[in-house]
């Protein structure tokens, strides 16, 4: 007999990003020539001083268990980061680090979350969001937040959405898939709405925050507005900016009773995060940050480039994203369309199968952020590799009829 597994598990399901990776991993050991644009991380190497500070930690010895909110160097080096970029001061006990940004949000919704909670996710959404929620008891309520809006939650969405369940609004600024982010105005208007509704909390995941496209620097709701502070958990991690997705160091910023729970979880968990790892971050946090500016430049290259080869394709169409390295493309135009073999491609879904198929480029439908009529393109990838797959779904679309 089989082992039984708890209803959390079977409310859930694997992430579509990674079953799309492994599809693809599956169709190159085949033999086939994929082009992968599924994949969300940098294409970068991580930065040889980055690499140095790991390798001097384990030649001093750093191999041992560490503090469960980290270590005094990363947990200095976070609260200088976050001096640096937001004017933000804040004390040891206000923050948490864990084995990347995405088991911070999952503690953080264990540590809040009774059966039936609300979290509002808006739509398009990380994949992970609504599942992170349905494991941990709660229930997601997505909002929708079309094109026209820029796909940002409005005040107005914001409000018709909030009960007295609610327990978590999720903001992810800049967004993936979208490449959306808020501005500063915009912030303010959600937060007199929430001002309203003091038993409601905000996630911000700014994991994306370095790869910003715009003047200045990605707004956030913790400087926004200042009456919040208490309220917002600040979300982050060293693995989209400074190419360290393997590192898996994360980190969270919030109330202190919020982060006392995060640690007494994670103390149960884990222990902590990899020593060797947080001495990198630390490195990465603090030291010579040339290597982010070349990388969003590379990509604000590739963006580009992208975004005129796919806005030249009849039938699909892109808003440009502000940072992140994502493109979500409106594909509504080609549904109901027949392949040459006759079939018709009635979801967007359907649509990406038929890329993968018939021209070998591999993207991820939008029904899996929350947002039918869509697919995600990675330009983490080479110029090249994102020519070459925009003029074969060219080619795809042409074939259409």
């Amino acid at each position: 007999m089989g082992t039984t597994t708890a209803q959390r598990v079977r409310r859930i399901k694997p992430s579509p990003s990674t079953a799309a990776a492994q599809r693809v991993r599956e169709l190159k050991a085949q033999g086939l020539a994929v082009l992968d644009l599924t994949v969300g991380e940098p294409d970068f190497d991580t930065p040889d001083h980055v690499k140095a500070a790991a390798i001097e930690a384990i030649r001093q010895g750093e191999t041992k268990y560490t503090p469960v909110s980290g270590t005094p160097a990363l947990r200095a080096a976070i609260k200088h980061k976050l001096a640096e970029r937001h004017g933000l001061s804040c004390s040891d006990d206000r923050i948490t680090v864990g084995g990347g940004a995405k088991q911070v949000i999952f503690l953080a919704l264990m540590a809040t979350l009774d059966a039936d909670d609300e979290v509002i996710i808006p739509a398009p959404y990380w994949v992970s969001y609504p599942d992170m929620v349905l494991a941990n008891d709660g229930t997601p309520v997505v909002v929708d937040c079309p094109e026209a809006d820029g796909f940002k939650l409005t005040p107005q969405r914001l409000e018709a959405s909030i009960t007295d369940r609610t327990r978590w609004v999720i903001l992810n600024t800049p967004g993936n898939p979208t490449g959306a982010a808020y501005t500063v105005d915009e912030l303010r208007e959600l937060a007199e709405v929430l001002l309203a509704h003091p038993h409601v909390q905000v996630l911000t995941d700014e994991i994306y925050d370095e790869i910003w496209y715009e003047p200045g620097q990605v707004p956030s709701l913790a400087t926004a507005e200042p009456r919040l502070t208490d309220r917002v958990f600040l979300t982050n991690g060293v693995s989209k900016s400074y190419a360290m997705t393997g590192w898996r160091i994360g980190y969270g910023v919030g109330s202190p009773s919020l982060v006392a729970a995060i640690n007494t979880l994670q103390s149960q968990i884990s222990s902590c995060p990899s020593s060797i790892s947080q001495a990198a971050a630390a490195a990465a946090l603090t030291g010579d940050q040339a290597f982010v500016r070349e990388c969003v430049a590379v990509y604000r290259s590739r963006r580009d480039v992208t975004l005129k080869l796919i806005n030249d394709i009849r039938g699909l169409s892109c808003t440009p994203p502000s940072g992140g390295f994502y493109a979500f493309v409106n594909c509504a135009d080609v549904l109901g369309k027949q392949t040459p073999t006759g079939e018709v491609i009635g979801t967007d879904e359907e649509f990406t199968r038929y890329l993968l198929e018939s021209q070998q480029v591999a993207v991820i439908h939008g029904g899996a952020y929350g947002t039918p009529g869509y697919f995600r393109i990675s330009f983490a990838t080479s110029t090249d590799v994102l020519t070459e797959a925009c003029e074969r779904i060219a080619r795809a679309c042409a074939a259409l009829y």
